[in-house]
């Protein structure tokens, strides 16, 4: 064989070589390799036959295996050999796909995506529900999967269906991804679970929790110095005058009450003719008939159903509770919760969960807590039982909660309701939840959702509704428990800017500070603190309406 035969023959052996170097290492690629014509024979046939567009520095190795309905590969993005795509997936600039990768169905990554060989990202599902049809025949549903900017997709792992994966995330290799996973989090395992946050390893960890310790440290020091001050900036000759929610001034018996609870928090119960007066002017706050609290500022309309007075039910845990750290009770029983068990079904039955299930959950905790009264300190029927049955039949398998998310609000109004709800009844009497995990992850989606909760959204009634349900579910598993964790560290620092010496906490972002405001903000951070086993730092516990402890009553 002549030179030039031998020099022919190892051109063809080193482009075959190369060939097959580059299904398995496109990154050797040369502007030749993309640009030249079998990349662009390769590209118009993708086009043609699988709906593909191709930014001009993207790479496709020749033993891909694309079939797809659409396909969109960015700049410098490329797709190794013997990795299969299809569906209608989309990858946003510098995107890397390696060998033997499968990605199915609807699938939207942004940019920088890492997907390592033997990934499975399945952005669809059998249906298979119905036990009586062979599964073949049931019809697939596509949720779709979406994956941000950023994320480093391991080897042999799994992302099924309906997973969103923040952006700047890593699945670790053999993970299976079945819930969404937040920017910036490591998760690991079967099913994934988040390992720990980028960036931090066990010093800046550390870290985070010495800061998130001074800022409790810090926040509690001044509202253990300045609570009396506080209370005295909102007292008047006629009473306490305070900001509420919808950040207007006015008079109540709940800012009485949240004075006394904030009061009790740091260890100051009044007594002796104090607290007798004080025990008498709540005491006479209650109607003798039904045995709620309607407000003397705001009485209901003549002839009004009292069942739909918001405050006279309200009062009913503010002023109940407020005679109990006084060392007394209701003076008369609740008579309009002890229904017949028909009846009380029925009122249950007419609360608007579709579209107010925080309202509905409200109404629920007002009559839990009348039946705590009711049977500590005078007689009580079934009602308990009857509340509690109702209440097990009606709970969402699927978001752990009670009522519907809304087109306006999503899941904000169900997982509001369900701290009031829980509040009144589960956490009151020490009963578990029915289905703890799947409420960790309604209200951790709530609360992504919404971004964290900004601007007017950032008020202690949702931070609150945030705390309370991740701190009681968490008694019963520790689902997700990392992320609940650094929610709560999130909290606490935030705080340290909101306290006004002086003046307590505001209500909401912008709003002047109350004491409702106050009341609530303090108890958000014990529970907080609680999550973390930091309580003892914090010298608030609150004795009141969101007091901790069950009652001890059983069923």
């Amino acid at each position: 064989m002549s030179v030039e035969d031998r020099m022919e023959e190892r051109a063809i052996e080193d482009e075959a070589v190369r060939h097959a170097r580059l299904q398995f290492l496109p990154w050797e690629r040369e502007p030749q390799d993309v640009d030249g014509p079998a990349q662009r024979t390769l590209k118009a046939k993708l086009a043609r036959l699988a709906g593909a567009e191709f930014a001009p520095s993207a790479y496709v190795a020749a033993d891909a295996r694309i079939f797809t309905s659409h396909l969109r590969l960015g700049e410098r993005s490329w797709i190794a050999g013997h990795a299969l795509v299809r569906g209608e997936v989309e990858f946003g600039d510098n995107c890397t796909v390696n060998s033997y990768a499968c990605i199915s169905g609807k699938v939207r990554c942004g940019n920088g995506v890492r997907i390592a060989s033997l990934s499975s990202i399945v952005g669809f599902n059998h249906g298979f529900d119905d036990p009586d049809t062979p599964i073949y025949r049931q019809p697939h549903v596509t949720l779709g999967i979406t994956i941000g900017d950023d994320v480093w997709i391991g080897a042999n792992s799994v992302v099924l269906d309906g997973v969103t994966i923040g952006r700047g995330a890593v699945v670790a290799a053999g993970s299976v991804v079945t819930r969404d996973v937040p920017d910036m989090t490591i998760v690991a395992g079967v099913p994934a679970k988040p390992v720990r946050r980028r960036g931090e390893s066990g010093k800046p960890r550390q870290n985070r929790r010495s800061a998130v310790e001074e800022a409790l440290s810090r926040v509690g020091h001044d509202a253990a110095e300045q609570w009396q001050d506080v209370l005295a900036a909102y007292r008047t000759s006629a009473g306490y005058v305070s900001r509420e929610a919808d950040g207007v001034a006015r008079a109540s018996p709940r800012h009485l009450c949240d004075a006394i609870e904030i009061g009790a928090g740091f260890g100051h119960r009044p007594s002796g003719q104090e607290a007798e007066t004080l025990v008498a002017e709540l005491q006479a706050l209650q109607d003798p008939q039904t045995g709620f609290f309607p407000d003397p500022d705001r009485p209901p309309a003549p002839g009004s159903d009292i069942r739909e007075d918001y405050t006279a039910l309200y009062h009913v845990l503010a002023v109940g509770y407020a005679l109990e750290i006084l060392g007394s009770h209701p003076l008369h029983p609740i008579k309009g919760v002890e229904l017949a068990a028909p009846d009380l079904c029925d009122w249950l039955d007419r609360l608007p969960w579709a579209k107010r299930a925080w309202r509905s959950g409200d109404r629920v905790d007002a009559i839990g807590t009348a039946l705590y009264f009711n049977a500590r300190y005078f007689q009580s029927g079934r009602g308990r039982e009857v509340l509690f049955g109702w209440l097990s039949m009606k709970a969402d398998r699927a978001t752990g909660l009670w009522g519907r998310a809304t087109a306006e609000e999503g899941l904000l109004q169900p997982v509001n309701g369900f701290y009031r709800l829980t509040r009144g009844t589960y956490a009151q009497f020490g009963v578990p939840v029915p289905y703890p995990q799947a409420a960790i992850d309604s209200v951790l989606l709530n609360h992504r959702n919404y971004k964290g909760f900004s601007g007017a959204t950032y008020n202690a009634c949702n931070l609150l509704d945030t705390i309370h349900p991740l701190w009681l579910c968490l008694k019963q598993t520790d689902h997700r428990r990392a992320e609940a964790e650094a929610l709560a560290e999130g909290v606490i620092l935030s705080a340290v800017d909101r306290w006004q010496p002086g003046q307590g906490f505001g209500f909401a972002d912008g709003q002047a500070p109350s004491l409702q405001g106050t009341e609530m903000w303090l108890s958000t951070l014990h529970l907080a603190a609680d999550i973390l086993g930091l309580a003892d730092r914090f010298p608030f516990i609150p004795q009141g309406v969101h007091r901790t402890r069950p009652a001890g009553l059983g069923l």
